[in-house]
């Protein structure tokens, strides 16, 4: 299975504006952009500590929704533990239908423990476990009349979920992922891997082996995956943005999300004007 090259802007919502936001939403929609990203936390992470300024990102989706027209969207990736999966069901089936059908849906275990801490979170011991029931319980709520699952973190009983999404069987699945746990969720749920915790092409190359290797367990085609990676970049040297998709595409790579995380307009700016010779990177990866 042959995947075409696709490329996407992320300014993730902390340390950012809401105008930033918008100016962001707006290069990805009119500058030719396949995608455009947000991520998901109630902290800000990083080197910089969790007193950063934040927002919400399922809310930030919908307003991509309502103010952008032609590019598909997501966040990179939504924090399972943060939200009942029949809420999470119900907001991205509202975002999808919000958006005329583009929402991409980005989805991982969880993991910052800061937020656990302060919150009071619950579930970051067994998330990989949560996960798989969680992306269960949605899929159901998206695709069947009425849903029962009597899980060990979830329990729906004759569950009704209209409407439907737009787009059918439901959004795309993209799970970020490292991990030989994680893989195999990805392995048996996903239509797109991101690739986690891997700082060279190489790391993610291997994670990819994994990856392949848990599709055959679970008995799923592993061309059926798609690859994402995202790319950070200052926005200055454009030949070296190239040449890290180029090695990535070669690797097997088809989704690549560059990641402005300063400056974010400007870099956006950057990514559109560098967007042409991307795409003449690799003309499809098998």
């Amino acid at each position: 299975m042959t995947h075409p090259l696709r490329f996407g802007l992320k300014n993730s919502g902390q340390a950012t504006t809401i105008q930033a936001l918008r100016d962001v939403w707006r290069i990805a929609d009119e500058g030719g952009f396949d995608h455009v990203w947000d991520f998901d936390h109630l902290a800000s992470i990083g080197a910089g500590g969790t007193e950063r300024p934040i927002y919400e990102g399922w809310t930030l989706l919908a307003a991509i929704a309502a103010t952008t027209k032609r590019v598909r969207f997501g966040a990179m990736v939504t924090g399972n533990i943060y939200r009942h999966p029949a809420l999470l069901a119900k907001m991205a089936v509202t975002v999808d239908h919000l958006s005329g059908g583009r929402l991409e849906f980005g989805i991982g275990a969880g993991w910052a423990e800061d937020e656990v801490r302060m919150f009071g979170l619950q579930g970051l011991e067994h998330r990989v476990g949560r996960l798989r029931e969680s992306i269960e319980a949605m899929t159901s709520l998206w695709t069947k009349e009425r849903t029962t699952l009597d899980g060990r973190y979830y329990h729906f009983k004759d569950a009704i979920a209209n409407p439907k999404p737009i787009q059918q069987p439901h959004p795309p699945i993209w799970i970020g992922a490292g991990g030989d746990l994680m893989l195999r969720v990805v392995a048996r749920y996903a239509d797109v891997w991101n690739v986690v915790g891997a700082s060279t092409v190489e790391a993610a190359t291997e994670q990819g082996r994994r990856l392949q290797e848990a599709c055959r367990e679970v008995g799923r085609d592993p061309s059926a995956i798609r690859w994402s990676a995202q790319h950070m970049w200052d926005g200055r040297e454009r030949t070296q943005l190239v040449d890290l998709v180029s090695r990535y595409a070669e690797a097997g790579f088809t989704e690549h999300i560059v990641y402005a995380q300063s400056d974010h307009v400007r870099v956006a700016e950057a990514a559109a004007e560098a967007l042409p010779d991307l795409r003449r990177v690799v003309v499809a990866v098998a």
